[in-house]
């Protein structure tokens, strides 16, 4: 479900985050992405920083300390974080600001080779071991219907698994990765896979996105049948989210581009 964002930055909260930044000088909010209460770009006297925040009583509260945690191992990949405040019945994290714009996917753009970089960049990475996180089987259990194909998803790889545009910023020639909050483990091709999705989405026929997912060094060990699994799997579970309606028009968006992608498998 969607998070509703915030359109002013409460008093409480400016009040706790300039005890640590010092006075702030204008606030920017910021529309995109659905999983935060608060979301701003605030003025400081010589840099910008970047705000996100959830209440602590938030069911997906959870997803700030996600952040947070796995944020070390994202270096050059993430905007560095800078700070945490739990206080107030508020979890806020004040990132650096990266600036730059969202990525691009559609057919053509010159962002398609910036996020192939980055891709193969966080390929080389593995879940740290101080930070727990969802496996891509656990989090595909109730997708498939032949539980003996969750094997397929296993692997070492740290994911980042939600590649929405939104959560990719072009900036200085460099494909950079927010939103950490669905950092799970798994097999190091599903990355590719779910870009695949938003690929489609954004006006690729399903052949024309799986070409781009097949630079990534990972797509072409994988067997077939554990692609085709997952496909299954990404359809059933983007139906469920159409289904629910929730948070709006693009989920059937990424609904059809799951049938697209699972009918080209077919």
């Amino acid at each position: 479900m969607a998070t509703h964002r915030l359109a002013e930055l409460p008093t409480d909260v400016l009040k706790m985050i300039e005890s640590v930044t010092g006075p702030v000088h204008g606030v920017d909010m910021v529309s995109a992405g659905y999983n935060s209460e608060i979301a701003a770009r605030l003025h400081l006297a010589r840099v910008t920083i970047f705000v996100k925040g959830l209440r602590q009583d938030h069911p997906r509260a959870w997803t700030q300390q996600r952040e947070a945690d796995i944020n070390p191992h994202t270096r050059d990949l993430a905007p560095a974080l800078l700070w945490q405040i739990k206080e107030g019945g508020w979890d806020l994290l004040g990132f650096e600001d990266l600036g730059g714009r969202h990525a691009d996917y559609s057919p053509g753009s010159p962002d398609l080779e910036l996020v192939l970089q980055a891709m193969w960049n966080l390929a080389a990475a593995t879940p740290p071991a101080t930070v727990e996180l969802k496996t891509m089987p656990q989090r595909m259990s109730t997708y498939v219907t032949d539980p003996a194909e969750l094997r397929f998803f296993e692997g070492h790889a740290l994911l980042h698994t939600d590649w929405k545009p939104d959560n990719v910023l072009i900036t200085n020639g460099q494909a950079r990765l927010v939103d950490w909050a669905w950092a799970s483990s798994g097999a190091a091709w599903i990355d590719p896979a779910l870009w695949v999705i938003w690929l489609i989405a954004s006006g690729h026929n399903a052949q024309e996105a799986e070409s781009l997912a097949a630079l990534h060094p990972a797509w072409d060990k994988t067997p077939a049948p554990h692609i085709d699994a997952f496909a299954r799997a990404q359809q059933r579970l983007w139906k469920s989210i159409a289904d629910a309606d929730q948070p709006g028009e693009w989920t059937h968006q990424l609904h059809a581009a799951t049938q697209a992608w699972a009918e080209q498998r077919r």
